[in-house]
């Protein structure tokens, strides 16, 4: 049984940039938010550290030096319009949250309180600055936890657990989604005169990351495979501090409330790759510096293969006020005692600079020659305006969800308001029918759970912190080889409530996609750029390569690459030096 839904904008992800969008729509045209999860336990609620903004109420700030240090972060990928509405909508932003109730940390005044962060600088980069807004360590979920209940007093509708399967397109305009129920098995299709993507990251390509399960690469998967394009897939950010092993996040609060990253020595190493803001350096350069002292054989650990974040001369109040998550995490996931040892740290796989390409309004550009794709739009994570380019700075992800979340569900009433409700054909779900049949039709024993690990090990060994054509290579043809074995994969599990094998199968093959993008992105880049660094082309090569990369996956199958001008300002490419 189909079931159908009409609204004026559908909102595919229950996230920061989702609910954001969501919220701005709900207030004007009739808005539907679907998500595979309920809608809190969106991977925004995992973010820590903050959201900067030059509120300037602990230390002199302009926005200004906010675009400046997002610009330099970016290693100059960055579109520099992008980035300049975003820093100049940061202090609208978090006062805004701030009048929903979100409770900020607070200055003895009574002021929202700011912390450092990681490549945050005064000056144009003459000495770090306190410019993240916060909730102790627990952010995201805050921001998550108000957006929510602001939606609800909105009359948003909510559809959770519901897993978009397709993309409704009518003569090139987007006309609704197609999503699939997990609790009946029924597929709902959801006709939309607006629909925006706000789906997440794709982490999960890799063995070790700070992502949630769910983080997949659904929507822009399910891009991908409409031939559109994708948006600079080769940079993915490792953050320094995850947890050894496990890759669960240590935020870089940590160290913007003054903890330290040692080698085995007890060498406080950053001091010899970022000599001005040491520890603060942004998340590719700390990065890059953990693991040329693995390599060099001073890491800690019977095999030297982690380091050590010291938090032992950090004011134990601070601590325990101010970083409780984090400090709870050392104990229970490595027993470790963070007052009075160092917690064992490796690069972790973090978050995805690439994705569906959009305009500063959200809206989704069907090639690289900027043309649009009428009534679609994304933000979040899953997306790629370009405000983060080759790095992203600490703290720019919960800015980038809220202001251009908003940005897309204001653009998106403004369409609705003014466009007809698109026709969908009658046998618009049949496609999806006839795919999930397909998926329980014969017999593979072999588990998809692993192919999955085989892809995530290939993926860290040899496309993560280095790369080169050797590695790369291999991983593309590793990849193909996969992508034969997961084809002939079947779900055994035939029920139709809450099959999570089927799901997994499906998210699965979003993954290979996404790696697939990525390496073959990787590979033509051939040159080191923020989150892209190969030890074959150890250089940025401005005069060449910048520019985004657009991928797109033909009638044929095969990726195809083509090329887009970064966006330039007032910012001109310089060496980074930190």
């Amino acid at each position: 049984m189909t079931r159908y839904h009409t609204y004026d904008a559908v909102i595919v992800g229950a996230g920061g940039a989702g609910l954001s969008a969501a919220l701005a729509a709900g207030k004007n045209v009739k808005t539907a938010v679907v998500s595979k999860l309920y809608p809190t336990r969106s991977h925004t609620g995992t973010a820590q550290g903050g959201m900067c903004a030059a509120l300037a109420n602990v230390e002199d700030d302009s926005w200004e030096w906010h675009a400046f240090d997002t610009v330099k972060g970016s290693d100059f990928l960055a579109d520099q319009d992008a980035v300049d509405i975003m820093c100049k909508e940061a202090v609208t932003a978090v006062l805004e949250l701030e009048r929903m109730g979100l409770p900020f940390n607070r200055t003895p005044e009574g002021r929202i309180d700011q912390r450092r962060f990681g490549g945050h600088t005064r000056d144009h980069g003459e000495a770090p600055v306190k410019r993240a807004c916060y909730a102790a360590d627990r952010t995201g979920h805050m921001i998550l936890q108000t957006l929510y209940q602001q939606c609800n007093k909105e009359g948003v509708e909510f559809f959770n657990e519901f897993f978009v399967l397709d993309l409704l397109m009518v003569e090139g305009t987007c006309a609704g989604i197609i999503a699939y129920e997990l609790a009946t098995g029924e597929l709902h299709v959801f006709r939309s005169r607006s629909v925006l993507f706000a789906t997440g990251g794709y982490g999960k390509m890799f063995k070790i990351t700070s992502n949630a399960h769910t983080l997949t690469g659904d929507g822009p998967g399910v891009v991908y495979r409409k031939g559109l394009p994708l948006e600079d897939m080769e940079f993915f950010q490792f953050h320094p501090t995850g947890l050894y092993r496990l890759g669960i996040l240590l935020s870089e609060a940590a160290r913007g409330e003054g903890g330290i990253l040692r080698n085995k020595d007890g060498e406080r190493f950053m001091e010899n790759y970022a000599p001005t803001i040491k520890d603060l350096a942004p998340r590719d350069m700390v990065s890059r510096a953990m693991f040329s002292e693995i390599k060099a054989g001073r890491g800690a650990g019977e095999d030297n293969d982690y380091l050590l974040l010291d938090l032992t001369e950090v004011d134990p109040e601070v601590v325990e006020k101010k970083l409780p998550d984090i400090t709870e995490f050392a104990r229970t996931y490595l027993d470790v005692e963070p007052l009075e040892e160092g917690v064992p740290v490796v690069p972790t796989a973090h978050y995805a600079m690439g994705g569906i390409p959009t305009t500063v309004d959200a809206e989704v550009l069907r090639d690289h020659r900027a043309e649009t794709v009428p009534g679609f739009y994304a933000a979040g994570e899953c997306a790629c305006v370009s405000v983060h380019g080759a790095n992203r700075l600490g703290t720019n992800s919960l800015l980038d969800i809220v202001v251009f979340g908003r940005r897309g569900g204001l653009a998106m009433t403004e369409y609705a308001s003014t466009h007809p409700l698109p026709d969908v054909p009658e046998d618009a779900h049949e496609h999806a029918e006839k795919w999930l049949a397909s998926l329980m039709e014969g017999d593979n024993p072999e588990p998809v759970a692993d192919i999955r690990e085989t892809l995530q090990q290939e993926m860290m060994d040899k496309a993560s912190v280095v790369r080169n054509e050797d590695s790369l290579t291999q991983a593309r043809d590793s990849i193909g080889k996969l992508a034969e074995r997961y084809a002939g994969t079947r779900v055994r599990d035939r029920s139709k409530v809450f099959n999570t094998e089927l799901t997994e199968h499906i998210e699965f093959g979003y993954l290979l996609d996404m790696a697939e993008a990525l390496v073959v992105s990787a590979l033509a880049r051939t040159e080191s750029r923020g989150g892209h660094y190969r030890d074959d082309h150890e250089m940025r090569e401005d005069e060449h390569w910048l520019k985004h990369t657009f991928i797109t996956k033909g009638d044929g199958g095969d990726p195809s690459l083509a090329y887009k001008d970064v966006t330039l300002g007032r910012y001109t490419p310089v060496e980074r030096k930190y």
